[in-house]
């Protein structure tokens, strides 16, 4: 997986962006979750195709990006989960949706309820105990008790993974910044139907409101984790 995001902003942003300290790196948590954005099958499509061909099934449907990402982001959910971190799921919820409108533009209430009552791709599916919430917008925060249930299990930090990074993934981080979390975005287990978005827009959250992080790195910082997990559970025994 190339990191193309680093350099897809023509050099003379890039510039600027460098000489005015943006693209800090922050520093990992110590009681992290996990969360996995809208990674549902009117967004992956019901099988590996173009994004072209994929849109005719589903038009939010990402295509081929989708079915290269979702191997992906199962190694993080299995690291989240050795390591016994929480794991977030959210999906649209596809009656409140008909009623207070989509994320984005456009579609009647009819179009909204097919698309969203799709359920969360199988390759990825919680299992029992990980919380799933239901939103009408954009970010997993918007009118949802995700706050609620990050401060109750103390986290400190977000991984963030999913789709689309262009919209709802970049809107569940910039608001996981605006509640005052250092926020992880892993830029090859998120995807969108347009390599150039999904580039442009981890360039950006790098340098205003996350860290954009690889699944190799997330995964080390999460087998700390695990390896403490282990350690206790043989002194104890």
């Amino acid at each position: 997986m190339t990191e193309s995001w680093k350099t897809i902003v023509p050099a003379y942003d890039r510039a600027i962006f460098e000489r005015a300290g943006y693209h800090q790196r922050l520093p990992w948590g110590r009681r992290p979750a996990l969360i996995v954005v809208d990674v549902v099958r009117s967004f992956t499509g019901s099988k590996p195709q173009e994004v072209l061909e994929a849109i005719g099934e589903y038009n939010t449907s990402c295509g081929a990006p989708a079915w290269e990402t979702l191997p992906r982001i199962r190694r993080v959910l299995e690291a989240a989960r050795a390591a016994r971190v929480p794991v977030v799921y959210t999906k649209g919820d596809p009656d409140y949706k008909a009623v207070c409108g989509d994320s984005t533009k456009g579609d009647d209430a009819e179009a909204i309820r097919r698309r969203h009552s799709t359920p969360i791709a199988e390759e990825i599916a919680p299992i029992e105990g990980e919380f799933v919430i239901r939103k009408t917008k954009a970010s997993a925060f918007f009118g949802t008790p995700l706050a609620t249930h990050l401060v109750r299990q103390g986290v400190d930090s977000l991984i963030v993974t999913g789709t689309t990074t262009s919209g709802c993934v970049r809107s569940t981080a910039v608001d996981g910044h605006s509640h005052g979390y250092p926020v992880f975005v892993v830029s090859d287990a998120c995807f969108d139907r347009s390599p150039f978005f999904h580039d442009v827009t981890l360039y950006d959250l790098n340098a205003n409101y996350a860290s954009v992080v690889t699944v190799a790195e997330v995964t080390e910082y999460l087998g700390r984790f695990a390896h403490s997990a282990r350690s206790q559970a043989g002194a104890r025994s």
